[in-house]
């Protein structure tokens, strides 16, 4: 299995527009962050992590051959926004691609890119999408899957398990039983917004640090940053088994 993170910053990207910052002005490529998600191959198969606004770009510096299925964590609209680029592999595959998504974000997802579904003139304007509500681990194309329920706020998101890795975006709480479910997990994904202030849905980087060793992983990196933290100097304080992640990291897994 290969896992590539095609982004891995917050929902206003780095850099964020208008702002002359150091970081959002730095020339370091790790601190240009696009919206958070990832890329994952496994048993020859090729899926996405949501859909992000920029998965045209992402897809342009890391592409895939062809697009299986898609995992969605939740419905705002840096994770979803860009499904509509899915359709060049419409185009070129020919058949419709599946979506798999809890019934709350499945319902966001009909409402947001409701002209999918509606009965309208036949012709190349819109994706091809099946879209499966899921509450349970399950398989697909001989890929087991498990969705790990966790707090993002008031709601409850997906984080998802492929086996040795899971990945977890927009969180501030994993759920007693969802520690159960990323039982002897290797990698882990974490969100990591920034060091300080505290956020009401989501991690800052010292409660990631906390929620990982809790989780038990060998190794942590954090995902869905801000231009409060610049690359380099940053990562060298964390401690042993956590790490920023960066667009463009690939891990590989036998």
């Amino acid at each position: 299995m290969i896992v590539t993170f095609l982004g891995t910053g917050t929902s206003t990207g780095v850099p964020v527009v208008g702002c002359r910052c150091a970081i959002c002005t730095s020339s370091e490529p790790r601190n240009k962050r696009l919206r958070q998600s990832v890329k994952i191959e496994a048993n020859g198969k090729h899926f996405l992590i949501d859909t992000t606004p920029d998965l045209r770009t992402q897809l342009l510096r890391d592409p895939i051959p062809r697009l299986d299925f898609i995992l969605f964590t939740h419905s705002h609209s840096d994770h979803i926004m860009g499904l509509d680029d899915i359709r060049p592999f419409n185009f070129r595959q020919r058949e419709t691609i599946h979506a798999f998504a809890s019934d709350h974000t499945a319902h966001a997802v009909r409402r947001a890119f409701s002209y999918i579904w509606a009965d309208t003139q036949p012709g190349g304007g819109k994706p091809q999408l099946e879209l499966h509500e899921v509450s349970a681990p399950f398989t697909h194309e001989g890929i087991d899957i498990v969705p790990i329920p966790v707090r993002h706020g008031e709601w409850t998101i997906f984080g998802y398990r492929i086996g040795p890795f899971a990945y977890i975006t927009d969180t501030n709480g994993i759920p007693d039983e969802s520690l159960a479910l990323l039982e002897g997990v290797e990698v882990l994904a974490l969100d990591g917004l920034r060091p300080a202030p505290p956020h009401p849905t989501h991690f800052t980087i010292d409660e990631a640090i906390a929620a990982s060793r809790r989780v038990g992983a060998k190794q942590t990196y954090l995902i869905h940053l801000t231009h409060d933290i610049d690359h380099e100097p940053f990562n060298a304080t964390l401690p042993d088994g956590v790490a920023l992640a960066y667009d463009g990291l690939r891990l590989e897994f036998a």
